[in-house]
């Protein structure tokens, strides 16, 4: 358990005069607690109340897991045949036994929760909103944060180098996906950040794809979008590469591409906004003609989960601060021609930023 987080946390609700928070969120319980698990659909929940040590609530086949990850925090288990919603009202009424109001991550806590909750605590306000005082923590990694996200960028370059060896005539878009997971699996990397995208030819063309049995050609260009969960953070990654000589096309479009991301990246530093980011690269594809195919937000915040706060987006005027952790990804896509995104997530030090991912963005020409 982070103490320090837990304290930060406290110091907000006696502030708003909150008496109890609810955070139901997976990756956010990692995040104060140490523990990750995905409970499907059993209830997980980490309770925090202003005026005595917090409690985490998890499933009873959990319970040894979640105290080999966590110290000092009581865990309470439930088994499947009880009902979990009296299990919390009682641990609740021991320790507040008149609570008044109750924070809650409303982008997260599904309606029957939040209904199961309240109708047991009918005289609890539930107006709070614990989301924005998250995200705010998050923004800002530690450098116990950072050397975990470098490490999980180091896996994303292993998991390049071996799709990159992968590429031969004939071999398809899931056999390439197959031998990156298994792979790093067998290196220990139990998880990915989400599911590998590997895309060649037109097919690269659709930003967020599915790989098929789409059989690679000589001639064309294949992209890779991946990452991997280290330590319960991700890294995330794109390279666009080329299966022998690529068409003059292919070859335009993918210096585009680097040319708006290395832009946009030499851009970064403290007191930038993010909208500006977004806009250095929007204007290197638009200079050349290309504005209608680059159809998404330059980046995404990235942490606990492959995709936090904030956006590097038009019209988000938030200024960049050291410790932010996002990613830089442009991308031009000419349906039923090509596809082309390179990206890499970076953190902002005091003078710009460092990349987490070292594979080389120029194009490299594999054979």
């Amino acid at each position: 358990m982070s103490i320090e987080k837990i304290t930060q946390l406290k110091k907000w609700m006696d502030a708003a005069e909150i008496d109890w928070s609810y955070i139901s969120d997976p990756s956010h319980i990692h995040y104060f607690t140490g523990f990750h698990s995905e409970p499907h659909e059993r209830v997980l929940a980490l309770f925090v109340p202003l005026n005595s040590p917090p409690f985490l609530f998890v499933p009873a086949l959990e319970v040894e897991e979640a105290q080999k990850n966590t110290q000092d925090l009581a865990i309470i288990g439930y088994l499947d045949r009880e009902n979990p919603w009296d299990i919390i009202v009682h641990e609740i009424l021991k320790k507040t036994p008149q609570p008044k109001s109750f924070a809650l991550e409303k982008n997260a806590l599904t309606l029957d929760r939040y209904e199961a909750l309240a109708q047991r605590l009918p005289d609890v306000t539930f107006s709070e909103d614990l989301t924005p005082l998250i995200q705010r923590m998050q923004l800002q990694k530690t450098p116990q944060e950072k050397a975990i996200m470098l490490e999980a960028g180091h896996w994303a370059d292993v998991a390049f180098e071996i799709g990159f060896k992968m590429i031969h005539e004939g071999i398809s878009e899931q056999e390439i996906v197959a031998e990156i997971e298994y792979q790093l699996k067998k290196q220990g990397v139990t998880s990915m950040s989400f599911d590998t995208i590997v895309l060649a030819g037109s097919n690269a063309a659709s930003p967020h794809g599915e790989p098929g049995t789409n059989k690679i050609q000589k001639n064309e260009l294949v992209l890779f979008d991946l990452g991997v969960i280290w330590k319960g953070y991700c890294s995330d990654a794109t390279r666009t590469v080329s299966y022998h000589e690529p068409t003059d096309l292919q070859a335009k479009i993918h210096k585009i591409v680097l040319e708006a991301q290395i832009e946009a990246t030499k851009a970064i530093k403290p007191g930038v906004k993010a909208s500006a980011i977004d806009k250095i690269a929007r204007d290197v594809i638009s200079s050349y003609g290309y504005d209608a195919y680059f159809n998404h937000r330059l980046g995404h915040g990235i942490g606990t989960t492959v995709h936090e706060f904030p956006s590097i987006v038009e019209g988000n005027d938030l200024l960049i601060e050291e410790g932010m952790c996002f990613s830089i990804e442009p991308g031009i896509y000419i349906p039923n021609q090509v596809g082309v995104r390179i990206e890499d997530c970076i953190y902002v030090n005091k003078n710009g930023a460092e990349n987490f991912t070292k594979t080389p963005k120029s194009l490299q020409i594999i054979n």
